[in-house]
């Protein structure tokens, strides 16, 4: 259950609609926070200039670093229109062995892993990696993507919103996957 119960309908209706899932209705309980979250997480899609296929990937394998439940049960559309279907988040499972992610998507990857286990073991070997695919404007854009994925997918997690889930992503106790569970909505 939700350790923080829903916002009642007139304080999430307006701000995310009737349909809302329950972490919008969740973080309806501060309305004064949510234009400024949603302008940030919008300006953040959609102003980066990595491809939506690797944010996607990105965000996935944060998420289960996270083990964030609604974050690994959503699974955006303009991500799967460039081509990251069931099988590519299988290949999440093993980023550094899958042969359908490129280098630069790999060396993303394992950043996004470093920065959501280990962030202090980040190196200039690291970033070496880095630089052979992306500039360092490309590069500032990972970290802030990497580190709203970090940040976002652990207050989610630790508020346990999983009530409108189906129940393979109640079970808190057993460590989930992207690859491993079905994605839940899609937006």
């Amino acid at each position: 259950m939700s350790r923080i119960p829903p916002a009642p309908p007139e304080a999430y209706v307006p701000l995310y609609g009737a349909d809302a899932p329950l972490r919008q209705q969740v973080y309806a309980n501060a309305p004064h926070l949510v234009p400024a979250y949603q302008t940030w997480m919008s300006a953040l899609r959609e102003s980066s200039e990595l491809p939506h296929r690797l944010l996607e990937l990105l965000r996935l394998r944060v998420a289960f670093h996270n083990q964030c439940r609604s974050c690994m049960a959503i699974r955006y559309t303009s991500a799967d229109d460039e081509g990251v279907g069931e099988d590519l988040v299988c290949s999440l499972e093993r980023p550094m062995e899958a042969p359908d992610l490129t280098a630069a998507e790999k060396a993303a990857l394992a950043f996004a892993d470093r920065f959501a286990t280990d962030h202090l073991a980040i190196d200039e070997a690291m970033f070496d990696d880095l630089r052979l695919h992306f500039s360092d404007r490309e590069i500032l854009d990972l970290g802030f993507q990497v580190a709203t994925f970090v940040g976002y997918g652990r207050l989610a997690a630790s508020l346990n919103m999983v009530d409108d889930l189906p129940q393979e992503y109640a079970d808190v106790e057993a460590t989930l996957s992207p690859w491993a569970q079905r994605p839940h909505y899609v937006l």
